[in-house]
């Protein structure tokens, strides 16, 4: 299978355009599409959050040579390339890994990360958006059912294969907004009040904020960044597998969780 080939089902489902809108509607940056072309036919994928050396010796031990990625394996331009300083790039160039980041356009498609994020934590159908463009959108409020706050964040360790969560307030959960990766912000605890929201989970929440969210009678769970993402990436591989002839494996970094 040819490289240009997987990038065209990845596009199917979840058009890497929504990148370009949602970043030009919403003052965001991005970098998603092919990062690393080493040509030839692709015999494996591996979907990995990160672009990390762990990923890598695992797409080795399992003879994948095409990585695709949530996080940018890429994020800025270059004015130079060293190995010491792209020790990833350059350990894909050595193994002929070809390498395809889908960040901002799986966030906020249709099934993508934000919408798996929802139903991970009980959720079936939004409600309000925070930030919405054509073919898709990021930041959901939604109803769930009710449960005490020690409850629901239990619940969610299990189901997002998570260890490591912060949990404030202790009011009954019913109505969640969910934001994945470092959505909290002054916007989403904004959005979350004015929909009528008892509950904010996301993560890479800095005090002032879980003050303000805490004051204003919400209850806060942060998750880790990479628990917050990877629980929905996991599913968007499991849809990409059902469309390729080849076969398609994970690398889930437990560090993270």
């Amino acid at each position: 299978m040819q490289l240009k080939t997987i990038y065209e089902i990845l596009d199917e489902l979840a058009p890497f355009v929504l990148s370009q809108k949602y970043c030009e509607e919403f003052d965001h940056r991005d970098n998603s599409g092919v990062m690393l072309d080493c040509g030839g036919e692709i015999e494996k994928i591996l979907f990995s959050l990160d672009l990390s050396e762990q990923a890598i010796e695992e797409a080795k031990k399992q003879g994948a040579n095409c990585i695709v990625t949530h996080h940018p394996a890429i994020w800025s331009g270059m004015m130079r390339i060293t190995e010491e300083e792209n020790r990833e790039i350059f350990a894909c160039v050595r193994e002929k890994i070809s390498v395809i980041s889908a960040h901002l356009n799986f966030d906020a498609a249709v099934d993508g990360i934000d919408e798996w994020m929802m139903r991970g934590l009980g959720g079936e159908e939004a409600l309000a958006y925070l930030e919405a463009v054509e073919g898709g959108a990021y930041g959901r409020v939604f109803n769930v059912k009710e449960r005490a706050m020690d409850v629901f964040t239990e619940r969610t360790k299990r189901t997002f294969g998570t260890r490591r969560a912060v949990a404030y307030g202790n009011a009954p959960v019913k109505r969640v907004a969910c934001f994945c990766g470092s959505g909290f912000d002054e916007e989403a605890i904004a959005f979350a009040r004015n929909s009528g929201a008892d509950t904010i989970v996301s993560s890479d929440g800095k005090h002032h904020l879980i003050k303000e969210a805490v004051e204003a009678g919400l209850n806060v769970l942060l998750l880790t960044h990479y628990a917050a993402e990877n629980y929905g990436f996991m599913r968007v591989a499991e849809a990409v597998s059902k469309k390729v002839e080849i076969p398609v494996v994970t690398f889930t970094d437990e560090r993270f969780l």
